[in-house]
């Protein structure tokens, strides 16, 4: 059979650095675990920008649309903050989230044990943290129509965004988080703000529905997503599965994320309708930005990026074995004591370079044979 295809778009910043040891990881497994992939390489972001004009091309859409997962690295920075908003970096990821209809961003917050005293919360709180946010990602405010920005008769200006959900939008989402919440803690909690927002009682309803006709075997809570993002600070680990819409959930996966210390150490899958071959429509990156302050320095920490790829194999690839052992070697290399500068805690010590982490993590796959 032929072998798994993966587009890889690096994009900005740091995305080529953090990208560079992620195609390491993956000719690690060809050659030791016979799991080989075919890799092709393309422009996301600014980098096509220059290259094209445009942030993501038609013909690299094609290709993210033919192969079996996108690993995308991040995009954007502050040399394209003056261009016009159509062709700002960031449209070419929210172009690809949009056409390869991507609609479930599953947002992991895990707690490195290693790593309990990195966060900004007393270790006791999320020592052993490990929940699930699944985010609405291709409707809501930011794709909703009317949107833009118009003049008033009076001289001001007047900026719209509109925030819009149907029954199967917020149903098929549903049934994502409830599915994974099968195969984890069986818990639930759905975020919106159905006190003051009429899509938010709309996607109160239809969570509802969905549990009664289709997962009544799983806890299911509400709340405002106000008193979830204060939740999450206050005590993380009552949480399960999170499902929440666009706006909500791109906030509080943030807010999440740095309950585990560092924005470093977390990746994401978006996952969309299967395709022919069963597996789903996909890309994978880590949560974290271009980071245009530390580009080319050697300093950024490639685990979100790697730990990106783990989630291609377990979701994408069905290699949950093989995610495993991935996710035990950086497990392994943290415990040790391996610290890129991100990781350092107040005592300082000296930090190991990005392409000097993904070597210790090979190391560590090493020794797991």
């Amino acid at each position: 059979m032929a072998n798994p295809s993966i587009l890889i778009l690096p994009g900005d910043g740091i995305g080529p650095e953090v990208m560079a040891e992620v195609r390491k990881i993956i000719g690690w497994f060809g050659e030791n675990r016979n799991l080989n992939f075919d890799l092709s390489e393309d422009l996301v972001g600014g980098a096509a920008y220059d290259a094209h004009g445009t942030p993501l091309t038609d013909a690299t859409m094609a290709k993210a649309q033919s192969v079996d997962a996108v690993l995308l690295g991040a995009v954007g920075g502050p040399a394209y903050d003056d261009l016009d908003f159509s062709v700002k970096p960031e449209r070419g990821l929210l172009r690809l989230r949009k056409e390869m209809d991507l609609f479930a961003n599953l947002r992991p917050a895990q707690c490195f044990d290693a790593l309990a005293d990195f966060s900004s919360l007393k270790k006791d709180v999320v020592a052993g943290l490990d929940i699930m946010i699944v985010r609405e990602l291709t409707s809501g405010s930011y794709f909703g129509e009317p949107r833009g920005i118009s003049d008033l008769p009076d001289g001001q200006r007047v900026g719209i965004n509109t925030q819009r959900y149907t029954t199967n939008e917020i149903r098929r989402v549903t049934r994502s988080a409830f599915e994974l919440a099968r195969k984890r803690g069986n818990k639930v909690c759905s975020m919106e703000k159905a006190n003051v927002m009429e899509s938010g009682i709309l996607w109160r309803e239809e969570v509802t529905w969905v549990h009664q006709n289709e997962y009544p075997d799983v806890e299911l809570s509400h709340m405002y997503a106000d008193n979830g993002a204060m939740q999450l600070v206050r005590w993380p680990k009552q949480f399960d599965v999170i499902v929440t819409d666009n706006l909500f959930g791109d906030i509080l996966s943030d807010c999440a994320a740095m309950l585990t210390g560092s924005l470093g150490m977390l990746p994401s899958a978006s996952l969309g309708v299967p395709m022919e071959s069963g597996r789903p429509k996909a890309m994978y990156e880590p949560v974290h930005g271009s980071a245009p302050d530390i580009t080319g320095q050697g300093k950024a920490n490639p685990i979100a990026c790697i730990l990106s790829f783990a989630m291609a194999l377990r979701y994408s690839f069905d290699k949950g074995g093989e995610a495993a052992r991935l996710e035990n070697a950086i497990e392994t290399v943290l415990a040790a004591g391996a610290r890129t500068a991100d990781l350092l805690g107040p005592e300082g010590g000296s930090p190991i370079s990005t392409s000097e982490m993904g070597d210790v993590i090979i190391n560590a796959l090493d020794a797991s044979l």
